[in-house]
């Protein structure tokens, strides 16, 4: 049998409250199922984080509602889903036995029993985002033997150790967090539970891992694997990234990578003022989602509107500070439109560029100070 592993849609994704990707998601998603089709593959596996908040927005449900529809009433190829971490685990595993008859299979909180779908002689075992507190819950036995994020999924996967059928091949479905594994900009969730980091070596047993959670895709061991989010999410590593889908062979356990192409490139531009306004990039790098670090000037409203008028999915800008010039200043489009409607909030931003912290509710109280003072100058002026 042949499976597509695919993670991380992230449906309802926006860049930091602006931009909406749902065109890009919708792109790349159209390319996994085509992808689907020409690669005769009998599943999907879909490891977690479909949804970029827990209780998603009308727009991300419609997406799903319309994608998950076509593949499995459409296309007739069943998909395997798990709850990640950015997911409603119980919103998304609404109907779920109801489902399961029309090739829908979810697992959105850990139960008691191994949640496993048999496929010939494939079992698939889907195990959904878990904390330490949810295992010891589930397994109130075993609470005293979990003391980490390990021993959870140690207990756990002991259980679907236990229900393995003599000949039979085991896929597992994860959404987890591997010791020494790769992140990016946009495996921020990642980045701050680094507590819940496992070692590899509690996925012992089954034949194949198809893990979600981190963006950039990259093999953990032969068995296990990271398919990496179908699309870009940030600036940085992701840049250089080959976004990708693995179809499994569960015959002879090949995998084959099938890079995925973008709606938007995503690039960062590095040159002076006048360097990036005269620079002649290609379409695909001027046209896509670009990035632009300033290294000789403040950017301002004024030259904001000129890059603005070259780059036109422009999102974000570094530039120079004030008053120091190993200081820059990062800000997005959004933030710089909203520079005089709201202040505190480049303020904010101008202290985490700056000083590498979010501002007191003291530092902010004197800079209110300080604009209220500015405006009675303006007015009595």
């Amino acid at each position: 049998m042949r499976f597509l592993h695919t993670s991380d849609w992230h449906l309802g994704m926006t860049f930091r409250g602006g931009v909406s990707y749902t065109l890009d998601q919708k792109y790349v998603i159209e390319k996994i199922c085509q992808i689907a089709v020409d690669e005769k593959v009998d599943g999907i596996l879909l490891a977690g984080d479909v949804f970029d908040k827990s209780i998603a927005s009308t727009e991300a449900l419609h997406v799903y509602d319309e994608v998950m529809t076509y593949i499995c009433a459409t296309l007739e190829i069943p998909v395997y889903v798990i709850a990640g971490n950015h997911d409603g685990a119980e919103r998304i595993s609404q109907c779920n036995e109801l489902l399961k008859k029309s090739g829908l299979y979810i697992a959105g909180s850990l139960s008691d029993k191994p949640q496993v779908v048999n496929a010939g002689d494939v079992d698939i075992y889907l195990l959904p985002w878990i904390s330490t507190d949810r295992v010891k819950a589930t397994y109130p036995d075993k609470a005293e033997e979990i003391n980490s994020m390990e021993d959870a999924y140690k207990v756990v996967l002991d259980k679907y150790r236990d229900s393995f059928v003599k000949k039979h091949k085991n896929i597992l479905v994860a959404h987890a967090f591997i010791v020494d594994a790769e992140t990016s900009v946009s495996d921020r969730a990642a980045e701050v539970g680094k507590a819940t980091m496992i070692g590899s070596h509690v996925f012992k047993g089954f034949d194949y891992v198809a893990l979600g959670h981190l963006h950039g895709p990259q093999q953990i061991n032969k068995k296990i694997r990271y398919s990496g989010s179908p699309m870009a999410y940030s600036f940085g590593k992701e840049e250089k990234q080959e976004k990708s889908v693995t179809i499994v062979d569960t015959d002879s356990w090949e995998q084959k990578i099938i890079p995925i192409p973008q709606l938007h490139k995503r690039t960062t531009l590095t040159g002076t003022f006048d360097d990036l306004m005269k620079a002649d990039y290609d379409d695909e790098t001027k046209d896509g989602y670009v990035r632009l670090e300033v290294t000789d000037s403040y950017v301002g409203m004024d030259s904001m509107a000129a890059f603005r008028e070259k780059y036109k999915n422009l999102l974000e800008v570094t530039g120079k500070g004030f008053d120091r010039d190993d200081a820059k200043i990062t800000m997005t489009i959004e933030e710089f439109e909203n520079a005089d409607t709201d202040p505190e909030s480049v303020f904010a931003q101008y202290c985490k560029d700056i000083l590498d912290e979010a501002p007191s509710e003291h530092l902010i109280s004197l800079f209110k100070d300080a604009i209220e003072e500015y405006e009675k100058e303006v007015v009595e002026e």
